[in-house]
């Protein structure tokens, strides 16, 4: 198969200008079948033409599977699955938030990308996170309460994909989620185990009555637990479609709470009422004999992913071997020149373009061949480098925007782990890659309409100014706020879909999505073996090793080339297929979370 490329695309092939025109946690739940599967049977195949989903409770999985098995669409699946998500995975993605998604279309082989990014509203301003002497607030103070939410995204972004590619009623989509919303659902490990970690959760009144007993106690795990708010939510959302949601009830009950509880936000009514999502190019770049795809800006996740596996492909990470002292410092070192220029030139970039530096120069720039190679030079296979900077794009042959890098000072984000991912294949062979987010653990705190309402505005930096110069991701009003988030799809030597991939993890996505791709092309390793192989992450700050994944040699010998490790739980969700080559998928779900694969035939007459 032949993918058709049209203009406007993001590729690094092609100068990084052509996009594609088609459009520390509990374990896992124990005891259940699909659980058991996920966890022995690796290995076996989902056959071409069968319906797939990955998704990080089993709850959703199987609203998405019964989707699938009525002929669903992936789409339609995925409106399933993320409504199921936002009821029984409350901490980490909802309707209350945004979310990306990649849809590969296989009857016109063609892949698009949808934004449901938060936007800041129209009253925010550089200096929401400042406090009065000037310095940055702590992120803890700046997350709980209205001053940290943004304008959720997901509702819109869902209905934009449905309204190209949906084959049952959009009504349908919902029915799952509003059954398990009004009989309940048993409180998971993992759900208990944050209410507990989460001791600010219950000083808010709705999250407290909601989330916690009449003496302050978290629902115990297997608690049935109902929300008829969330139910009412989303039978309101299911006549009306996204309308409903950005007006009418559901919007005035989310801007009461953003505003008549602690650190009023100043959302308003015609905020939600004009927000829109957005349908973008695909970043694209090659990896061996591969070409990752995943999403633009606002999020980084696209550019940073490609950077990193473009760094490495002048090396033998097959050769070095899997968790090899060679293979962990090269890894290392591409994360902290990708990851220096993430900090310094990512952000809302459209929301830039008046000052001079367009969307399309700014990937051009990043994924630009002889920039890249340069920086790759830049790798010392025996020693870690001293200090890592953000290159200067600008020096090399670009089409516009030269000379407008140096202009903007480093990110200072939080960005603190959460999200969700799923990946979706229907009997048509569509696939969705979706990465979808309330922020940190329970958003913002504050409760609307059964909804978690998010932090987004805390993925802005805390500081408008840096060294003297204006920083990218600043606060501004009508802005999305920098992401991580990185759902992707790989396609192979033929243009066939290969793999699709994501993981929720803050800043450390990039590297956990980056990791499994290299695992699985590179180690020859299969999805579920890649999702469970130790994680090995640079965000900022310090390399980073999972904890019990490495020995003491490895973590001595990467001392000695002068990084300074550290080990810790590093908690990915990781939702993966991998294409065998007899066109087969093979499923991976991460034990790391709650998370399941299902597979199966649609039955017909």
């Amino acid at each position: 198969m032949k993918r058709i490329w049209a203009a406007g695309a993001l590729t690094l092939a092609a100068a990084m200008t052509a996009a594609c025109s088609r459009e520390a946690a509990p374990e896992k739940e124990a005891g259940t079948e699909a659980q058991a599967a996920a966890a022995a049977a690796a290995d076996v195949p989902v056959e071409t033409g069968r319906w797939f989903i990955a998704a990080a409770n089993p709850h959703a999985a199987e609203a998405g599977a019964a989707i699938l098995k009525k002929g669903g669409s992936a789409v339609d699946a995925a409106i399933a699955t993320e409504t199921v998500l936002g009821l029984v995975e409350p901490q980490s993605s909802g309707l209350g938030g945004g979310a990306f998604m990649l849809y590969y279309d296989a009857a016109s082989d063609t892949l698009e990308t949808y934004s449901g990014r938060e936007t800041a509203p129209a009253s925010a301003t550089p200096e929401r996170f400042l406090k009065e002497d000037g310095t940055p607030m702590g992120f803890y103070d700046a997350v709980v309460g209205g001053i940290s939410v943004g304008v959720p995204g997901a509702v819109r972004m869902l209905e934009m994909a449905h309204e190209a590619h949906g084959a049952l009623p959009w009504a349908e989509d919902f029915e799952a989620a509003i059954a398990l919303s009004e009989e309940g659902f048993e409180v998971s490990p993992r759900l208990n185990g944050l209410l507990e970690r989460i001791p600010r959760l219950k000083q808010l009144p709705a999250a407290a009555a909601y989330f916690y007993d009449e003496e302050g106690n978290p629902w115990p795990v297997g608690h049935v637990l109902k929300n008829s708010a969330y139910a009412e939510t989303l039978k309101t959302v299911a006549e009306g479609g996204a309308e409903a949601f950005y007006e009418g009830p559901i919007a005035e009950a989310i801007v009461e709470a953003v505003n008549g509880g602690p650190q009023p936000g100043g959302m308003t009514l015609e905020d939600l009422k004009t927000y829109t999502a957005e349908k973008l190019d695909p970043v694209c770049g090659p990896y061996r004999a591969y070409q990752v795809c995943s999403m633009a800006p606002p999020s980084s996740g696209g550019v940073t992913l490609v950077q990193i596996l473009s760094l490495l492909e002048p090396f033998d990470m097959a050769g070095a071997g899997a968790g090899s002292i060679e293979a962990l410092h090269l890894i290392f070192e591409a994360s902290r020149l990708a990851y220096a220029d993430r900090n310094q030139y990512l952000a809302d970039n459209e929301h830039l373009s008046d000052e001079g530096l367009s969307p399309e120069a700014v990937i051009a720039g990043l994924l630009n061949p002889a920039y890249l190679q340069a920086r790759a030079a830049l790798i010392d296979k025996t020693k870690a480098a001293e200090s890592v900077e953000p290159g200067d794009p600008s020096a090399y042959d670009i089409e516009d925007g030269a000379g407008q890098w140096k202009r903007y000072g480093a990110d200072a984000s939080p960005e603190p782990p959460s999200t969700s991912h799923f990946v979706i294949v229907d009997v048509e062979g569509n696939v969705v890659s979706m990465t979808a987010t309330v922020e940190f653990a329970f958003g913002s705190h504050l409760m609307a309409a059964g909804m978690v309402l998010n932090n987004q505005l805390t993925d802005f930096s805390f500081l408008p100014v840096r060294d003297g110069k204006p920083v990218a991701n600043a606060v501004a009003p009508g802005k999305r706020p920098r992401s991580s988030m990185s759902p992707s799809i790989v396609f192979d030597e033929n243009g066939e879909v290969w793999s699709a991939v994501g993981s929720p993890g803050g800043p450390a996505i990039i590297g956990y999505v980056a990791k499994t791709i290299i695992a699985m092309i590179d180690w020859d390793m299969s999805a579920q073996e890649a999702i469970e192989y130790p994680n090995v992450v640079y965000p900022r700050g310090a390399p980073l090793l999972e904890e019990g994944g490495f020995d003491s040699q490895v973590v001595e010998g990467l001392k000695a080339m002068g990084h300074p490790v550290e080990v810790r739980g590093l908690n990915s969700g990781v939702h993966a297929f991998k294409r065998l080559p007899d066109g087969s998928f093979q499923g991976g779900a991460d034990p790391r979370r709650e998370g399941i694969w299902l597979s199966g035939t649609l039955e017909t007459e």
